[in-house]
């Protein structure tokens, strides 16, 4: 998850939106908030593993510097 810069973010009043652009922009937001979601219960899964094995290579052991995963 990277940093963003707030002062660029488009500020929105969703009263003002027409209700089929709010609706829409309502869905798009909450599936975001869902792959979000997915994505930090995977890496917490990932914290949790002693033994992380990818594609039968091993890229970390709980006594081993993470290798071969890059972010």
């Amino acid at each position: 998850m990277g940093a963003r810069n707030k002062k660029k973010l488009k500020k929105l009043n969703l009263l003002e939106i027409p209700n089929p652009e709010r609706n829409q922009l309502i869905k798009e937001i909450r599936e975001k908030l869902r792959q979000k979601i997915m994505e930090a219960k995977l890496w917490q899964s990932l914290l949790e593993v002693e033994d992380l094995t990818i594609n039968g290579d091993v890229v970390y052991k709980s006594n081993q510097p993470l290798k071969g995963l890059s972010l």
